[in-house]
């Protein structure tokens, strides 16, 4: 049985950052398992905060396996995702982890895939998850157009996508990092 239901959406602005997730985990078409998981939080001892789409159980194994390459890293977000997405790309077992991320620090703000790839958004703003593209879009629309705070826009932004997506519902844990958290 497939089971889906997540959004996440993170706003990386002026050196703050906010990454929010909904709490629904939905399992096939029909039935909500779960109305309260929480699929944000702090790493690396509260300053990165991470998102997960995806298996929960592979998520953690990569946000763990995320958390050593920090520590590896000496705490460089950028260099640490890298790392990440090239093992989890040629390693056999990762390979087969179903999960996507979104990770931030005051500085920098990327999603890994299993693909390999680590995508740096251009605009400061990524969404992953059944509803991503709904909380993308809001949060696209709240950036350009008022002055609101990273966590407010995150907020406001995954509202508007439970309002929209099946899959997404309006329970929402929102962790920050950056300068003014």
């Amino acid at each position: 049985m497939k089971f889906e239901g997540t959004t996440i959406v993170a706003i990386h602005r002026d050196g703050n950052c906010a990454i929010a997730g909904d709490g629904q985990v939905t399992m096939g078409e029909t039935v909500i398992m779960k109305n309260t998981a929480v699929k944000v939080r702090k790493i690396y001892n509260g300053q990165v905060a991470c998102g997960f789409a995806g298996s929960v159980a592979d998520a953690f194994s990569l946000m763990e396996r995320f958390e050593a390459k920090l520590q590896q890293f000496s705490g460089n977000l950028r260099r640490a995702a890298v790392e990440l997405a090239q093992e989890w790309r040629s390693d056999q077992v990762m390979k087969k982890l179903e999960a996507l991320l979104i990770a931030a620090d005051s500085e920098a703000l990327v999603v890994l895939s299993g693909g390999g790839e680590v995508i740096e958004p251009d605009d400061g703003i990524a969404a992953i998850g059944s509803g991503g593209n709904y909380a993308l879009a809001a949060a696209r629309a709240l950036a350009q157009n008022t002055e609101l705070p990273p966590r407010d826009i995150a907020y406001k932004a995954l509202k508007i996508a439970s309002e929209i997506c099946v899959y997404t519902n309006d329970h929402i844990t929102v962790e920050e990092v950056g300068e003014a958290k």
